[in-house]
C-alpha cells in the first residue's frame, strides 16, 4: 500500500507525547521512547495497561513492526488479561526498497496477527489516533484494535487526494467533489467517524474517556453496524447480512 506525501503543514506540527500521557494517565505511567517507537505501562483506575505506540509520524517499517508485535506478545505471555493501549502517530508504511525486499507486509501481518491474538485470549486492545494515522501503519495498529478512537485535531487518511488522483487516474478535482458527501474519499477523524472505523473523538477530559473506553465491552465488531446507522458505509453490514444469510443480495 502506498503512502501519500506528507503536507509540509502537517509535518510541522507534531503532538507531544508526554503531555497527551499525562492527561491520558494520570494516575502515572513509565511509558518510554526509543527511536520513535513507545512501550511501557500505565495505570488507569488502579489497573496496570500495557502501552505500546509511535511518535514523531514515524513510517512503520520492518523494526518498529517487530518491535510493537514483541511487546504485545510479551504482554500476552507474562501478563494475561492485561488491556493494551496502542497509541498511534505513523505517515503509513515505510517506503524503502530494503523493507519491500524483507518483505515488509508479512511483519505487518505478524503484527496484525499478534493483535488478534491478544483479544482472543482476552485482552481488551484500545487505539487512540492522537496526532497522524495513515495508511497500512494505521491498519494493522489502531484500526486492528477492539476500538478505535481520535483527538479532534488527528489526521487520518488512507491516502491524499493528489496522491489518490495519480493512482487511480481520476482528476483531483472529481475526487475532491466526491470528498464533499462521500467519507470514503475525505480525510479527518469525523469521516471515519461516519464509517465506523472510529469509535468515538475524545473531547475534554482524556483521563476519563480512557477509563470508559477500558471499560466497555467491544467482543462484538459494531463496526459496519456503526457505519450504516451513522450514513458513512450504506451497504457493508448488508453484504455482511447477506453473506451471513446466503441470501442474494438486493
Amino acid at each position: 500500500m502506498q503512502t501519500a506525501t506528507t503536507h509540509p503543514a502537517t509535518a510541522a506540527k507534531q503532538v507531544d507525547w508526554r503531555a497527551l500521557a499525562q492527561q491520558l494517565f494520570p494516575q502515572g505511567h513509565d511509558i518510554a521512547e526509543q527511536d520513535n517507537f513507545l512501550s511501557g505501562t500505565a495505570r488507569v483506575d488502579g489497573a496496570t495497561v500495557a502501552v505500546v505506540g509511535t511518535t514523531g509520524h514515524t513510517p512503520i517499517g520492518i523494526e518498529i513492526a517487530l518491535a510493537q508485535a514483541g511487546e504485545i506478545l510479551k504482554t500476552v505471555r507474562e501478563h494475561p488479561g492485561r488491556a493494551i493501549v496502542i497509541l498511534v502517530d505513523t505517515q503509513g508504511q515505510r517506503l524503502r526498497h530494503r523493507d519491500e525486499m524483507l518483505g515488509i507486509n508479512s511483519y505487518m501481518a505478524h503484527l496484525g496477527k499478534c493483535v488478534e491474538l491478544a483479544r482472543r485470549a482476552g485482552h481488551r486492545v484500545v487505539g487512540l489516533v492522537y496526532d497522524q494515522a495513515l495508511s497500512g501503519g494505521f491498519i494493522t495498529s489502531g484500526l486492528i484494535a477492539d476500538a478505535c478512537y481520535a483527538l479532534p485535531d488527528a489526521t487520518i487518511r488512507v491516502m491524499g487526494l493528489p496522491a489518490m488522483a495519480r493512482i487511480t487516474k481520476v482528476p483531483e478535482e472529481r475526487l475532491t467533489e466526491l470528498a464533499r458527501s462521500n467519507p470514503v474519499f475525505a480525510p479527518g477523524p469525523e469521516n471515519y467517524l461516519r464509517m465506523g472505523g472510529v469509535a468515538e473523538i475524545w473531547n475534554g477530559d482524556l483521563a476519563q474517556s480512557m477509563r470508559e473506553a477500558l471499560a466497555e465491552d467491544r467482543a462484538a465488531d459494531r463496526r459496519a453496524v456503526a457505519g450504516l446507522e451513522r450514513g458513512g458505509r450504506r451497504l457493508a453490514q448488508r453484504v455482511i447480512d447477506a453473506v451471513a444469510d446466503d441470501v442474494p443480495l438486493k
